[in-house]
Protein backbone atom coordinates (compact mmCIF):
# COMPACT_ATOMS: atom_id res chain seq x y z
CA UNK A 1 0.00 0.00 0.00
CA UNK A 2 1.43 3.58 -1.05
CA UNK A 3 0.35 6.41 1.29
CA UNK A 4 0.25 9.99 -0.49
CA UNK A 5 -0.31 12.23 2.39
CA UNK A 6 -1.94 16.07 1.38
CA UNK A 7 0.04 18.33 3.01
CA UNK A 8 -2.11 20.89 5.82
CA UNK A 9 -1.33 23.65 2.69
CA UNK A 10 -4.04 21.86 1.07
CA UNK A 11 -7.68 20.70 2.28
CA UNK A 12 -7.78 17.83 4.15
CA UNK A 13 -11.20 17.32 2.38
CA UNK A 14 -9.19 16.82 -0.98
CA UNK A 15 -7.00 14.47 1.24
CA UNK A 16 -10.29 12.22 2.34
CA UNK A 17 -12.21 12.83 -1.24
CA UNK A 18 -9.28 11.35 -3.32
CA UNK A 19 -9.22 8.60 -0.81
CA UNK A 20 -12.52 7.66 -1.53
CA UNK A 21 -12.16 8.10 -5.01
CA UNK A 22 -9.43 5.48 -5.19
CA UNK A 23 -10.84 3.10 -3.07
CA UNK A 24 -12.61 0.98 -6.21
CA UNK A 25 -9.23 1.40 -8.17
CA UNK A 26 -7.91 -1.17 -5.84
CA UNK A 27 -4.56 -0.47 -7.09
CA UNK A 28 -3.05 0.09 -3.79
CA UNK A 29 -3.06 3.74 -3.00
CA UNK A 30 -4.01 5.31 0.35
CA UNK A 31 -4.22 9.04 0.72
CA UNK A 32 -4.28 10.67 4.17
CA UNK A 33 -3.87 14.50 5.67
CA UNK A 34 -0.85 15.24 7.47
CA UNK A 35 -3.07 17.47 9.43
CA UNK A 36 -5.73 15.30 10.33
CA UNK A 37 -3.25 12.09 11.33
CA UNK A 38 -0.01 14.26 13.13
CA UNK A 39 -2.57 16.70 14.19
CA UNK A 40 -2.99 20.35 13.18
CA UNK A 41 0.07 22.63 13.06
CA UNK A 42 2.48 19.28 13.79
CA UNK A 43 5.91 20.29 13.17
CA UNK A 44 7.76 19.14 9.81
CA UNK A 45 10.39 17.76 12.00
CA UNK A 46 8.41 15.07 13.74
CA UNK A 47 5.90 14.02 11.08
CA UNK A 48 8.57 14.16 8.10
CA UNK A 49 10.38 10.70 9.82
CA UNK A 50 7.19 8.86 10.41
CA UNK A 51 5.86 9.49 6.73
CA UNK A 52 9.45 8.39 5.59
CA UNK A 53 9.61 5.08 7.74
CA UNK A 54 6.20 4.07 5.96
CA UNK A 55 7.96 4.90 2.59
CA UNK A 56 5.60 7.57 1.94
CA UNK A 57 4.76 10.22 -0.54
CA UNK A 58 3.80 14.10 0.72
CA UNK A 59 2.04 16.74 -1.71
CA UNK A 60 2.05 20.55 -0.86
CA UNK A 61 2.02 24.23 -2.12
CA UNK A 62 4.68 24.63 0.28
CA UNK A 63 8.58 25.02 -1.93
CA UNK A 64 10.01 26.47 0.95
CA UNK A 65 10.20 22.73 2.21
CA UNK A 66 12.61 22.08 -0.55
CA UNK A 67 14.26 25.88 -0.29
CA UNK A 68 15.07 24.99 3.65
CA UNK A 69 18.45 23.18 3.94
CA UNK A 70 17.29 22.00 7.21
CA UNK A 71 13.58 20.39 6.07
CA UNK A 72 15.38 19.16 2.78
CA UNK A 73 18.00 17.18 4.65
CA UNK A 74 15.33 15.73 6.61
CA UNK A 75 13.55 14.47 3.54
CA UNK A 76 16.37 13.17 2.06
CA UNK A 77 17.58 11.58 5.56
CA UNK A 78 14.05 9.51 5.82
CA UNK A 79 13.48 8.55 2.37
CA UNK A 80 10.18 10.77 1.44
CA UNK A 81 8.80 11.51 -2.32
CA UNK A 82 7.20 15.02 -2.46
CA UNK A 83 5.22 16.90 -4.65
CA UNK A 84 5.53 20.72 -4.65
CA UNK A 85 2.32 22.27 -6.31
CA UNK A 86 3.83 25.56 -7.24
CA UNK A 87 0.73 28.39 -6.51
CA UNK A 88 0.58 30.80 -8.77
CA UNK A 89 0.93 33.59 -5.85
CA UNK A 90 2.05 33.79 -1.95
CA UNK A 91 -1.73 33.43 -0.98
CA UNK A 92 -1.65 29.86 -2.62
CA UNK A 93 -4.76 28.12 -4.31
CA UNK A 94 -8.15 28.64 -3.78
CA UNK A 95 -9.80 25.36 -2.83
CA UNK A 96 -11.51 24.63 -6.59
CA UNK A 97 -7.72 25.54 -7.90
CA UNK A 98 -6.65 23.29 -5.48
CA UNK A 99 -9.46 20.51 -6.54
CA UNK A 100 -8.47 21.03 -10.12
CA UNK A 101 -4.18 21.12 -10.04
CA UNK A 102 -4.38 18.10 -8.01
CA UNK A 103 -7.20 16.00 -10.22
CA UNK A 104 -5.38 17.21 -13.31
CA UNK A 105 -1.92 15.73 -11.96
CA UNK A 106 -3.24 12.92 -10.12
CA UNK A 107 -2.06 9.79 -12.95
CA UNK A 108 1.24 11.69 -12.73
CA UNK A 109 1.62 11.59 -9.25
CA UNK A 110 0.41 7.89 -8.58
CA UNK A 111 3.26 6.92 -11.66
CA UNK A 112 6.28 8.63 -10.21
CA UNK A 113 5.25 7.29 -6.88
CA UNK A 114 7.12 4.17 -7.68
CA UNK A 115 10.07 6.12 -8.38
CA UNK A 116 13.11 5.64 -5.84
CA UNK A 117 13.19 7.84 -3.06
CA UNK A 118 13.75 10.52 -2.04
CA UNK A 119 12.91 12.32 -4.31
CA UNK A 120 10.92 15.71 -5.71
CA UNK A 121 9.04 16.94 -8.62
CA UNK A 122 7.55 20.52 -9.00
CA UNK A 123 5.01 21.61 -11.46
CA UNK A 124 3.31 25.08 -12.13
CA UNK A 125 0.01 25.91 -12.78
CA UNK A 126 1.26 26.73 -16.08
CA UNK A 127 3.39 23.12 -16.29
CA UNK A 128 1.76 20.30 -18.37
CA UNK A 129 3.95 17.57 -16.26
CA UNK A 130 5.78 17.54 -13.24
CA UNK A 131 10.03 18.43 -13.02
CA UNK A 132 12.58 16.25 -11.36
CA UNK A 133 14.04 19.11 -8.85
Amino acid sequence: MTKIYIDENLSPYIAEDLDILERPMGDGFEILSIGKTFGRGAQDEDWIPEVGAQEAVVVTQDINIHRTRRQRELFEKHGVGIFFISPPSKTGYTYWEQVEQLVRRWRDIKKKCRTKRPFAYKCTPKSSEFERM
